[in-house]
């Protein structure tokens, strides 16, 4: 697994990004998510009344049918894979026995999921466990002093956790934002807030800043950068709304209640000062009808993904793989794309679990915190994705929307852009592989807007008015799938390695061109090494490509030639690349686009019937 930003703290994992602010998710697929205009971009999955057109049963049916099988035909190639691989010496370190009871190895390579629910999974139920119950009494006992009870349990427990230097650092930053709202100007707040996260991912201040928590242990350096860098963030947002709305007199009190509320201050989601001030300040607060149900149901939810995703990593080694480019690259074409889109979908599953747990006790305390993020499969369009909706919406609010208006022009929308992924590269870390995913992102997001501006450009727009709306759709679908993949690409930088990346652009999009080997269950064979033998590596002829790119020092690990005779247990697996591979996968993606809109369409009616009841009651 690729490790993140080098800020002077320290290697954060992008992968695990959701900690300390924005992942590589968060503004190409989120943070800097445009709001869609809904107008006349190819990439747009709404248009109009077009949201609404619907395609014959059966060509839904035969895209169902096309997308589960792709699927479990990738999930098959995955499993073997990891099977292949459980013994491999360069799984060793990531790969360690797992549940007794399912008798398999487990991928731990994500170190952070580990510890949430293993070494430290008993702390922070203790802490939230703890939160929920003084927050219970005092709701019940004083509910007018519910907010401050917030604050002091929240501080007591970062303070116990982190020093009490470490408390009186934050304390600093949080008066030296306060006094600058005092001043009612926003550019100043802006800026103050961005030296202060600054100064958190710079040396030589960060190194100086570190030296204030007390003790070491594993999380140590993740609860740090997560509780400065949401701090500055909650503290920016409380001296702009302070700026923007000087009749309500915000006062030091407020920012200290907001900022240590406890489920927020490390992990997020952040929420806006506005919104969490106008939540928390209610005297008397009321639960809606089935309130409570929903959140057991949504408890429950998070204690079942959990589980499944700790099952999951005992038969797909997803995270592992990718480490090991000489055993990925002898993938077959379906399971090398699924490594790819599982990476990605892990990515959301473990933001989902987060802000489901944290959310959950937010929703006990009476506040409606950030709705979990939209899964990653139904995410075809930069305009609309994000991982963490609270990271999307600060950055809209204060930075995106404010710059960018509409954005529905070219020169605005860029500045935007650029001035909103400038500082989601600050809050990552200023490092390569961040301003590599940085520019990639921004690129993208700026693309989807260019579309829109050439399909509006009358001779196209003429063109598309002359096509049914089922051809429409197909049309805008092909364009998603396209946009999907980019999505995938474009974001497998952070996730995983830029080496990585390349062999999946070349084996997928590109060339290709080679053969691989597959292993088989023969009884009586061994299957404890699965490296392949020497003798089993292509002998390169100087005249073949093969033989050129060894007489060039580039070997294709994997690659076998076809006149070797294989042992029982192997046999000779041909990947073929571009353009068979290609246009297979876009096919199946496009599949999967056509019924994620099918699911717009239907919300859609859902919401226009909902509507229409409301009027007539």
């Amino acid at each position: 697994m690729a490790q993140g930003p080098q800020g002077a703290g320290g290697a954060v994992s992008l992968q695990s990004g959701v900690l300390t602010g924005v992942t590589a998710q968060e503004v190409g697929r989120g943070g800097a998510g445009r709001r869609c205009p809904h107008t006349a971009c190819l990439l747009c999955p709404v248009q109009g009344m077009r949201i609404k057109t619907a395609l014959p049963a059966a060509e839904l049916g035969l895209y169902s049918l096309v997308l589960s099988g792709a699927l479990a035909y990738a999930g098959r190639g995955l499993l073997e894979a990891s099977q292949d691989g459980a013994h491999r010496k360069a799984f060793r370190e990531s790969v360690r026995p797992g549940w007794e009871y399912i008798g398999r190895k487990m991928d731990v390579a994500d170190f952070e999921w580990v510890m949430w629910f293993t070494s430290f999974r008993n702390v922070i139920v203790f802490a939230l466990s703890g939160h929920v119950l003084f927050a219970k009494l005092c709701t019940m006992v004083a509910p007018q002093l519910r907010s401050w009870m917030y604050a002091v349990y929240g501080a007591l427990a970062v303070m116990g956790t982190m020093g009490p230097w470490y408390l009186l650092l934050l304390l600093g930053h949080c008066v030296g934002l306060y006094v600058a709202s005092l001043l009612g100007q926003s550019w100043l707040c802006l800026g103050l807030g961005l030296a202060s996260l600054a100064s958190f991912k710079m040396d030589p201040l960060i190194s100086w800043q570190s030296g204030f928590v007390t003790g070491t242990f594993d999380l140590q350096e993740v609860l740090f950068h997560g509780g400065s860098s949401f701090t500055v963030l909650r503290c920016t947002s409380f001296a702009l709304e302070s700026c923007a709305h000087p009749d309500r007199h915000y006062s030091l009190a407020d920012l200290l209640k907001y900022n240590f509320y406890l489920p927020f201050f490390f992990f997020g989601p952040i929420m806006t000062f506005d919104r969490f001030h106008a939540q928390v300040s209610q005297a008397e607060p009321v639960r809606r009808e089935g309130e409570l149900w929903h959140i057991r149901a949504q408890a429950g939810l998070s204690v079942a993904a959990v589980m499944a995703v700790d099952i999951f990593f005992h038969f797909f080694y997803i995270l592992t793989i990718p480490s090991d480019l000489k055993f990925a690259n002898r993938l077959p074409d379906s399971a090398l794309a699924g490594l790819a889109y599982s990476n990605l979908v892990y990515d959301w599953v473990k933001a989902a679990i987060l802000f489901g747990v944290v959310n959950t006790v937010a929703c006990l305390d009476h506040l409606d915190p950030p709705q979990p993020p939209k899964c990653i499969t139904a995410l075809y369009v930069f305009a609309e994705t994000h991982f963490d909706r609270g990271i999307n919406d600060w950055l809209c609010k204060y930075v995106y929307d404010h710059i960018g208006g509409e954005h529905s022009a070219v020169i605005p929308e860029l500045a935007a852009t650029v001035a909103t992924f400038a500082i989601t590269t600050l809050w990552l870390g200023p490092c390569d592989i961040v301003y590599l995913w940085s520019f990639l992102n921004c690129f993208g997001l700026n693309f989807e807007l260019w579309v829109q501006k050439l399909a509006e450009w009358g001779p196209l727009a003429r063109i598309e008015a002359s096509l049914s709306v089922q051809m429409s759709r197909r049309i805008r679908a092909l364009f998603g799938a396209l946009n999907f993949w980019a999505i995938i690409m474009y974001n497998l930088v952070s996730l995983n390695s830029l080496e990585f990346t390349e062999l999946v652009a070349r084996r997928l999009l590109l060339t290709g061109e080679g053969r691989g080997v597959e292993r088989q269950n023969v009884p009586g064979i061994s299957l404890k090494d699965p490296d392949l033998p020497e003798c089993l590596l292509r002998p390169h002829h100087p005249g073949d490509s093969a033989g050129r790119a060894h007489q060039a020092g580039t070997r294709t690990a994997g690659a076998v030639a076809a006149d070797v005779e294989l042992p029982e247990h192997l046999r000779l697996l041909p990947y073929t690349g571009f353009p068979q591979t290609t246009l297979a996968i876009l096919f199946v993606t496009y599949c999967g686009v056509q019924l994620v809109k099918e699911r717009e369409r239907t919300l859609a009616l859902e919401e226009e019937q909902r509507q229409d009841k409301e009027k007539l009651g």
